[in-house]
């Protein structure tokens, strides 16, 4: 059985994902493809994986961990699933964390090798999904304000907007956790509004429209940030309507010029680390490209005429 973790990132779209899976799952069930979405994951499958608090019992956690998942696997094998698809962006961390720690999914390392070893090596495919660390950050500002979090200072966005760490290091990072699993890279924006894109191109099934277009979790707008929010805290956003842009001009260059690079990585290979996901809707042109110029024009005549006279 294919076993694919599909690890968000978070604000990518990720929970729209998994709603559409939950709500195609016997659709997919059809195919061969099972699903495991937080519905199932916080619900104490994945307890003891993580280093944490936990009561002294004298029980070893993980080896637990280890042994309720294989007994989950083994079910959904014998039910006829080839490919278990299972969405949880908390595997990488979280958005709380990485505004604390003003860095993008700093431990992803280690905490991705112990889901890898929890597994036992069942593990086939990663997927991670990206987006523009400017509209990435300030989607994460937005969340994290909505639910009683500060304002950012501008030194904190000042912080966020020079940080070294991007896309690259993330996903470097989750290659040498998990060497031996395919690692594919899906762009928010060509996947972020189409899940049964992103489930094509993950297991190149058929994957069914419906429910398609659901949106979750979306970004609250300047009018909606300030209607949730005490007077005092409201009073500092900016007027207007419309989506919160806490970055500066130049803190924004800054964020896309750092996502360019790392697209620029990807489309190039990324040192053989990852693949790059591609739209299944727009298949590459192959060897022989298709010709788009196959008559003259009348600028092609006026050029002719005026190269030939004289």
């Amino acid at each position: 059985m294919k076993v694919i973790l599909h690890t968000g990132a978070h604000r990518c779209a990720t929970t729209s994902f998994q709603e559409y899976m939950r709500h195609n799952a016997q659709a997919l069930e059809k195919q061969g493809i099972g699903f495991w979405g937080p519905y199932r994951t916080r619900n104490g499958l994945f307890h003891g994986i993580q280093p944490g608090p936990a009561p002294v019992s004298g029980r070893d956690l993980v080896q637990r961990a280890r042994g309720r998942l294989q007994i989950q696997m083994a079910a959904s094998r014998e039910n006829g699933t080839h490919k278990l698809l299972v969405s949880e962006e908390n595997m990488i961390g979280s958005v709380r964390q990485n505004l604390r720690l003003g860095d993008l999914y700093g431990g992803v390392g280690e905490r991705m090798a112990r889901f890898y070893q929890a597994f036992g090596g069942a593990v086939t495919d990663v997927a991670l999904s990206i987006r523009s660390l400017d509209s990435y950050w300030t989607s994460a500002l937005a969340y994290a304000v909505a639910r009683g979090h500060k304002l950012p200072s501008e030194t904190s966005l000042d912080r966020l907007a020079q940080s070294p760490r991007s896309w690259r290091d993330v996903i470097t990072d989750i290659a040498a956790a998990m060497p031996d699993a395919r690692l594919h890279v899906l762009p928010f924006e060509t996947f972020g509004s189409r899940p049964e894109a992103a489930l094509a191109a993950l297991t190149g099934a058929e994957a069914p429209r419906a429910h398609a277009r659901v949106r979750l979790n979306a970004s609250l707008c300047l009018q909606d940030l300030r209607a949730g929010l005490p007077s005092s805290a409201a009073a500092e956003l900016p007027e207007g309507a419309g989506r919160w842009r806490p970055f500066n001009d130049a803190q924004a260059a800054s964020l896309r010029e750092a996502y360019a690079d790392d697209m620029m990585w990807l489309a190039a290979g990324a040192d053989g680390l990852a693949a790059l996901a591609h739209d299944p809707d727009k298949p590459a042109a192959g060897q022989n490209p298709p010709h788009t110029r196959l008559t003259r024009g009348r600028p092609d005549d006026k050029q002719r005429r005026m190269a030939g006279s004289g």
